[in-house]
């Protein structure tokens, strides 16, 4: 079993920054992926971005070359920086976990961006 606890949520201005992270708490297999989601509001779950274990990244297009994704593997480690914050990046976040048949989510952390 797997634990995932998320921080580094909370209120910013546009235009500002807030940094994510995300603990993983148990076995963590070799071939992994770790990733952010997001869901607003009224709106479906939505995947930000997501890193293999060796640093593949993919993003959404809404947050290409604003947010990035990395992690420190000793750690356990998953982070998001996020950069020039819109109101529409509003929404709870959330840290996921792929590996072998199974995924973990994190409980989520608030993330409000203000106009």
């Amino acid at each position: 079993q797997v634990q995932l606890v998320e921080s580094g949520g909370g209120l910013v201005q546009a235009g500002g920054s807030l940094r994510l992270s995300c603990v993983a708490a148990g076995y963590i297999s070799s071939g992994n992926v770790m990733a952010w989601y997001r869901q607003a509001p009224g709106k479906q779950r939505e995947l930000v971005a997501r890193i293999t274990r060796y640093g593949t990244t993919n993003y959404a297009d809404s947050v290409k070359g604003r947010f990035t994704i990395a992690r420190v593997n000793a750690k356990k480690t998953v982070y998001l920086q996020m950069n020039s914050l819109k109101a529409e990046d509003t929404a709870v976040y959330y840290c996921n976990l792929v590996q072998l048949s199974d995924e973990y989510w994190g409980q989520g952390t608030q993330v409000t961006v203000s106009s």
